[in-house]
């Protein structure tokens, strides 16, 4: 197991008796030392992508492109959309009413 730096590394069990080797085992302190070390190589993972990882050449401002365009253009669409189909059915014929007088 790497665990260079690590304070609290597992205790290597290739020199433990079997007996001991088996309580330590199901002690869960192996389990425990083991989890901590792969936490830390988790951590050092991540700050090392991150201090390599590039920097933004572009600032996010709200309201200065990305997505709100598209987003008013779309409503704009369907905007209009509902606009030509409220003026198609403003010519449609009148329909006849079959179930008005149904139950009279």
């Amino acid at each position: 197991m790497r665990t260079f730096g690590v304070r609290t590394k597992p205790t290597d069990r290739r020199y433990l008796s079997d007996q001991d080797k088996s309580d330590y085992n199901q002690s869960g302190a192996y389990a425990n030392r083991a989890k901590a070390v792969s936490r830390v190589r988790k951590h050092r993972g991540d700050m090392a992508y991150s201090a390599n990882a590039p920097m933004n050449t572009t600032t996010l401002n709200p309201g200065t492109g990305g997505y709100t365009q598209g987003i008013s253009m779309q409503q704009d669409r369907l905007r209009q959309i509902g606009d030509n189909k409220r003026a198609a059915e403003a010519h449609r014929p009148e329909m006849k009413n079959i179930y008005e007088n149904l139950y009279t």
